[in-house]
């Protein structure tokens, strides 16, 4: 981790369901459900993605299964902002942010 990932929005036919689609897997063959904060007990790439929209607010719950993230919003929820989200979620070095490297490292 540590490289851009891509995010495409997806719509969907069901009001008030967004997907996105990445270029990297986030589960294995199986797919995770959150139904809230509560449902999130580790840190797998999973359960990152569900935090961070959950965190966005205006989310009712959140699927991930490999590369596709499913997204029911709550009444009056809003999925601006939830791709770009995602697209930083797994972006360790930002601009600006000091690399720490341990001594001897490269020497």
């Amino acid at each position: 981790m540590g490289q851009p990932v891509t995010v495409l929005e997806k719509s969907s036919i069901v009001p008030g369901v967004v997907r996105f689609e990445t270029n990297r897997p986030l589960t294995g063959m199986g797919a995770e459900v959150y139904r809230s904060l509560d449902d999130i007990v580790a840190e797998r790439p999973a359960d990152l993605v569900a935090r961070t929209l959950f965190e966005a607010g205006g989310v009712e719950s959140v699927s991930v299964g490999t590369n596709v993230i499913t997204v029911k919003l709550a009444v009056g929820g809003s999925a601006t902002g939830l791709r770009e989200r995602l697209e930083e979620l797994f972006i360790h070095y930002r601009e600006g942010v000091e690399v720490v490297q341990p001594e001897g490292f490269g020497g």
